[in-house]
């Protein structure tokens, strides 16, 4: 904003038809700043733009953080769960990481209890007549996944072909019902059976 060539006072910015004048005074505020035709000083602007927006985010932590906002949430998800995943898969991959890693410090006994479940949901979906052979060809697939996390930057992760929990038929916890796929399609399929699987 050039304010040497701005109208001097309010009257004449009304008159030609200007946005902003400048009188070289201080406002109420001190401020030595343009001035809305019409509304105030653009320093005042800013400084209650500023104090709006700290209110606004206020308003929106605690809101998140209620019961209404996190079921609120839950349902907007379910409602567009495809969106928001392709939305969150486009962001960087360092990015991603750090919202990753800062989740689960901020949620450090939510990581533990979802861990436990899966923990537990495997070893009650691992049949006790598999071999230490299958045993380990199970622990390569994992550590193969956490290999391509680590040289693609993507994550991937241990997928059940038929889900250990599905309302149709649950899989077991075998090497023939695990593959490696990208966390994203994995996200997509959740507890789906996938395409190639046909119930009779």
């Amino acid at each position: 904003m050039d304010i040497a060539n701005l109208p001097k006072t309010r009257q004449e910015a009304k008159l030609t038809g200007a946005k902003y004048y400048f009188t070289g005074e201080p406002c109420k505020n001190e401020h030595i700043a343009p001035r809305k035709t019409k509304g105030t000083c653009v320093e005042c602007l800013k400084l209650e733009w500023q104090k709006a927006n700290v209110t606004r985010a206020e308003y929106f932590r605690s809101y998140n953080e209620s019961d209404a906002g996190k079921k609120a949430k839950r349902r907007y998800y379910e409602a567009n769960k495809e969106q928001v995943i392709a939305r969150a898969n486009a962001r960087p991959v360092e990015e991603r990481t750090r919202h990753r890693e800062k989740y689960k410090k901020q949620n450090p006994d939510l990581y533990k209890a979802l861990n436990s479940v899966r923990k537990r949901r495997h070893k009650n979906a691992t049949p006790p007549w598999i071999t230490e052979d299958q045993k380990e060809s199970i622990k390569r697939l994992y550590l193969h996944a956490m290999h391509l996390t680590k040289i693609t930057g993507e994550r991937y992760v241990v997928d059940h072909i038929i889900p250990l929990i599905n309302p149709t038929i649950c899989g077991l916890h075998v090497p023939w019902n695990l593959r490696v796929i990208p966390q994203q399609e994995n996200l997509l399929k959740s507890n789906k059976l996938i395409d190639t699987i046909s119930i009779n």
